[in-house]
């Protein structure tokens, strides 16, 4: 044998042993799986790690990735319960548990995921209504999984969760739904603008009684206490008088003064003389005839009699009701009425009748 020969029988021997060390060495990544297969049939599912196999009889049938799987799927058209059509689209989360069963039970579980989702929601949808459908999301996403749970549990496949993203209908259902919320915010916005102004009015009708009330308490409280200082006053002048002890011609003189205020205000077009009047004025006309006529009592003088009889009398005791009046002459009652008496140099007589209308001079 030549040394041709030997090297060409070295190579070949070095070839086939690092083929066979390759193919007996197998390196499986984390979260995967392998299916082997001996001659053709299903032989272990190879974890994670540094694995050996069997060259030429063992072969790698599948790689199946562990992990959850996140699938989106593109709109689908669903007809509702009111055979109205909307477009929905989905996401399926999903996870092999067995990768022995999702090799051999099912061909393309992705594919039959979507076919399998597509018409269970018709399945669902279809029994709602559009109003039920566009608010009962997580009622079809509950019924979706538990009817892709069930069905794919033969395939070694796990389904986690199924969202709807979209629910879409056309655009005549969309523009009629628009019209409808527009509306009904319309609505809702009239009623509480009613409901504003009717509780304004309640409010303002509350205070307004309210204040009424206050005001009319006042008024009372007011009118009690002005009476009170009403009744107080007159009980003061009433013992004031009745100390004061006074006679008939002074409160016959405070009865004619109080006579002009009965009389004022501008709603007074006709005045009633009392019939009491008769009697102060004769009372006043008697006290000024008296003070006026010689030798009655308080009556003036004018020779030195008077003024003898006024020293004399003036060693008399003070009246207990004050100080005596003077007695200077005073002016006398005539008998006929101011405008007939005849003009002299006379002092002016002042009638009873000048002491209430007062006279022509003034």
């Amino acid at each position: 044998m030549s040394v041709v020969t030997a090297i060409l029988v070295v190579l070949v021997v070095v070839l086939a042993v690092t083929f066979i060390l390759y193919r007996s060495v197998q390196i499986v990544p984390q979260a995967s799986a392998q299916v082997v297969e001996r001659f053709g049939r299903y032989r272990r599912t190879l974890e994670p790690g540094l694995r050996f196999l069997v060259p030429i009889a063992d072969t790698i049938r599948a790689t199946v990735d562990m992990r959850e799987q996140v699938v989106p799927f593109p709109p689908q058209e669903v007809i509702t319960e009111d055979n109205l059509l909307v477009y929905i689209d989905w996401v399926v989360y999903y996870q092999v548990t067995d990768p022995r069963r999702a090799t051999y039970e099912i061909q393309n579980y992705v594919q039959a995921i979507e076919y399998l989702v597509s018409t269970t929601l018709r399945n669902i949808v279809g029994g709602m209504d559009l109003e039920r459908t566009l608010t009962s999301r997580d009622e079809v996403n509950t019924d979706l999984r538990d009817a892709l749970d069930s069905a794919t549990g033969p395939w070694g496949i796990r389904v986690n969760r199924v969202e709807l993203r979209t629910i879409q209908p056309n655009r005549d259902i969309t523009e009629a739904m628009e019209k409808q919320v527009r509306a009904e915010r319309e609505r809702r916005a009239t009623v509480l603008q009613a409901e504003g102004v009717k509780q304004a009015e309640i409010l303002k009708a509350e205070g307004d009684r309210q204040s009424l009330i206050l005001k009319a308490e006042g008024e009372a409280k007011a009118a009690e206490l002005r009476a009170g200082g009403e009744a107080q006053a007159i009980k003061k002048v009433f013992e004031a008088i009745h100390e004061g002890d006074a006679d008939s011609k002074l409160l016959s003189y405070q009865y004619l003064q109080m006579l002009p205020k009965l009389a004022e205000g501008e709603a007074n077009k006709v005045w009633i003389v009392p019939s009491e009047l008769g009697k102060a004025v004769e009372g006043i006309g008697g006290a000024f005839t008296r003070m006026s006529v010689p030798g009655q009592p308080g009556g003036g003088g004018g020779g030195a009699e008077n003024g003898q009889a006024d020293g004399d009398e003036g060693d008399e005791p003070a009246s207990p009701r004050g100080p005596r009046p003077s007695t200077a002459p005073a002016a006398s009652i005539p008998a006929t009425p101011p405008q007939d008496r005849p003009p002299t140099g006379r002092p002016r007589r002042l009638s009873p009748a000048d002491v209430l209308y007062g006279t022509d001079d003034e």
